[in-house]
C-alpha cells in the first residue's frame, strides 16, 4: 500500500518542530513520501503579517532539502485563494491517483479547532488526520467525536514528544535578536539572516 502524508502550514519559519513530526509521521505511518504544503491565503490567518509566499517556499526548500522522502507542493501556491484544506488534499489526490492512502499532519490545537473548518466531514472522507500533542493543549476528543462522528477510525496519535515553541514565538526572537540555532536547520537561520526577515 502506497501511503503518503500531507504537512499544510504557514511555515513561517519552518523550524524542528515540523521536521520532527514530518519524520516521525514518515516513520510511524510507513509513508513513502511527505508533502510540505505551505499555505498560499491562509483563511485563518486574514489580516495578519505573514512573509511572502516565494519567500516561505525558499525557507521550506531549504529545511527539507536533507531529506529525500520529504517534497515541497506548491498546491496552493499555484492558485487563487483563500485556500482550504479540503479542497487542498483532494486536488494533491487527483495529482497522485497511484496513492492508496493519506495522513493529513496536524498539531493537537489544530485537532481542537477542525469543527470550524471548511467542510470538515469532506475532509475526513480524503485522509486520515496525524496528530502530534501540543503542550499544555488536550482536544476535547468526547466534543469532536459528537461533533464529527466520522472522526472515529480517522485519527491517529504520533509519537513526538510536545514541542514548545511555535513560528510566532521565532519570530518574536529575531525581532528580539536572540539566536535561532537550534531550533531551525541552519540553513533556514542563513536564509532568515541574509533576507533580513521578521526584524520589524
Amino acid at each position: 500500500m502506497l501511503a503518503y502524508g500531507i504537512f499544510g502550514g504557514t511555515f513561517d519559519p519552518p523550524h524542528y518542530g515540523h521536521l520532527a513530526l514530518a519524520e516521525t509521521a514518515r516513520v510511524q505511518l510507513h509513508l513513502a513520501r511527505v508533502l510540505f504544503v505551505p499555505a498560499g491565503q491562509p483563511p485563518h490567518k486574514q489580516g495578519s503579517r505573514v512573509s511572502a509566499a516565494s519567500t516561505r517556499q525558499r525557507l521550506v526548500r531549504a529545511a527539507i532539502a536533507d531529506n529525500p522522502a520529504f517534497r515541497l507542493s506548491r498546491v496552493d501556491l499555484d492558485r487563487p485563494g483563500p485556500h482550504y484544506t479540503v479542497d487542498m488534499i483532494r486536488l494533491l489526490r487527483d495529482q497522485n491517483p497511484r496513492v492508496d492512502q493519506w495522513y493529513f499532519l496536524m498539531g493537537e490545537d489544530s485537532l481542537q479547532q477542525l469543527p470550524t473548518w471548511r467542510d470538515p466531514e469532506g475532509i475526513l472522507r480524503q485522509a486520515h488526520l496525524a496528530v502530534m500533542p501540543r503542550y499544555g493543549i488536550r482536544a476535547d476528543l468526547p466534543q469532536l467525536y459528537r461533533r464529527l462522528p466520522s472522526l472515529r477510525g480517522k485519527l491517529v496519535w504520533l509519537d513526538v514528544p510536545p514541542v514548545h515553541f511555535a513560528a510566532s514565538d521565532l519570530r518574536r526572537r529575531v525581532a528580539g535578536g536572540l539566536p535561532l540555532r537550534y531550533l531551525v536547520p541552519p540553513s533556514v537561520e542563513s536564509l532568515i539572516r541574509e533576507q533580513q526577515l521578521y526584524r520589524s
